[in-house]
Order: structure tokens, then sequence, then C-alpha cells
């Protein structure tokens, strides 16, 4: 299943500061490194107001996704769960 997550920004979050420069930067990154490494993120990144991100994942459950991301070192502090939404798939380049 495909699921979609919003995430913005956290009490922590130096607006200041571009995302490669906030805090906790390098665990953060790595974890989310871990997660495309094991195919739960399928594609995500900001927005243009840089304060959201978007993942498009790969979970069976909502649960899932949040428990995933709750073992995030930003979660909480530097990145907040707006929300997460089942998402069908109609159009799809990567079929044959």
């Amino acid at each position: 299943m495909f699921l979609v997550q919003l995430r913005q920004a956290g009490p922590a979050w130096d607006g200041s500061k571009p995302m490669e420069e906030q805090s906790g930067w390098d665990e953060h990154a790595s974890f989310m490194d871990g997660l495309v490494d094991a195919g739960f993120v399928v594609l995500g990144g900001p927005l243009a107001d840089e304060r959201r991100v978007v993942h498009a994942v790969e979970a069976e459950s909502e649960e899932a996704v949040r428990a995933t991301l709750a073992r995030d070192p930003w979660s909480g502090t530097h990145l907040v769960l707006d929300a997460v939404e089942p998402w069908t798939i109609r159009l799809d380049a990567r079929r044959g």
C-alpha cells in the first residue's frame, strides 16, 4: 500500500537556517537514507517553503508509517507529523 505523509517544521526548527544546517541533521539524514534503502520511502522531499516535507511511502498501514517516523531523531522536535493518507495511484510511468 502506498501512503503520503506530510510533516511540518516543529518547535526546534530554526527558520533562519537551511535544512542541512539544522541541529541533528546528520542523524536525521542517516535515518531517512535508511528508510530509502529499505524501500519504505519511495520518493520525497521538502516543499518550496522548506517548512513542510512530503514523502510517498510503501507500508502496510497508517499505524506502520506513524511508528516508523516516530523513530526519526527529528520526530516531534524539528518535524511534526501532520497527516498520513492512503494514496491510490492511477497513473504510473513505471508500468510497461
